[in-house]
């Protein structure tokens, strides 16, 4: 057995599954992956260290770049679609367009960023991804040497 910060961490044998979807749908909601009770962040992108409920460790999460990648990619297709039929059905000036998109994406953004990132912290914890598993990634000999 292994001591980190106060939690234990058995080696060999089966670690129980982690419903895959359930987890992306709690994060989705800003709720703990593990228990589905406890908050995921305590403020607006800032995960909380632990869960009030459960005592689920979100310290090593590395849901970094990869939120805003898919709020670009969500919200970029879904406006650009709204954009396009509007152009289509009444012909407006680009400054009206512009009064119209480029606010709704600001918006768009806003709302969409934080459940993004907690369905990543989800994602995260149910593959066990960047310590979630018990195993610090610092310590994986498959990572290989960094590179001078």
């Amino acid at each position: 057995m292994d001591e980190r910060a106060g939690s234990t961490v058995k080696y060999g044998g089966r670690a129980p599954d982690r419903h895959l979807g359930q987890s992306i749908k709690r994060g989705l909601l800003c709720r703990c992956p593990h228990c589905g009770e406890g908050r995921l962040f305590r403020a607006f992108l800032k995960p909380v260290d632990r869960c009030a409920v459960c005592g689920e460790d979100y310290t090593h999460q590395r849901a970094d770049d990869l939120p805003a990648y898919l709020v670009i990619v969500v919200v970029g297709h879904v406006l650009m679609t709204g954009y396009m039929l509007t152009d289509m059905v009444w012909r407006v000036s680009p400054w009206v367009h512009m009064a119209i998109w480029v606010p709704l994406a600001v918006l768009a953004a806003l709302v969409t960023i934080q459940p993004i990132k907690g369905g990543v912290i989800g994602l995260q914890w149910a593959n066990r991804m960047h310590g979630f598993g018990g195993v610090d990634d610092d310590n994986d000999p498959g990572r290989g040497a960094p590179l001078p």
